[in-house]
């Protein structure tokens, strides 16, 4: 029996939609962290999951900017569009041409983001 999914489910369940955003993001910069610190030794197929969890989430944030009931005032909801849109073009140069310190800019975005989360949460 796996204890440890059950309490992270139990964990995750009594958190509010801004702590699992941030939870969520700083998960995110954390698994590309890893990927841009141990850039040798990280298989190509690390990389890809690393965006394509970076790209979900970022879609998810952008869809819910789009929702009639979305109580972000207009200002914040383009700029989250606007970031979305820029993480996306970025994701795009990496798989076209994979360098680590093109990662900085997308960890940096999150961990920002994470941090003004963490201080209206």
């Amino acid at each position: 029996m796996n204890t440890t999914g059950g309490y992270i489910q139990n964990e995750i369940a009594g958190m509010n939609e801004a702590e699992l955003e941030i939870r969520a993001l700083i998960n995110t910069a954390s698994a590309l962290n890893s990927v841009k610190e141990n850039w040798e030794n990280k298989a190509k197929e690390d990389l890809s999951k690393a965006l394509d969890k970076n790209r979900r989430l970022w879609s998810i944030l952008a869809s819910a900017m789009q929702e009639e009931d979305c109580p972000q005032p207009l200002e914040i909801k383009q700029n989250i569009l606007n970031l979305a849109n820029f993480i996306f073009k970025r994701t795009t140069e990496i798989i076209a041409k994979p360098e680590p310190q093109k990662l900085d800019i997308l960890i940096s975005i999150n961990m920002n983001i994470a941090r003004g989360l963490s201080g209206n949460a």
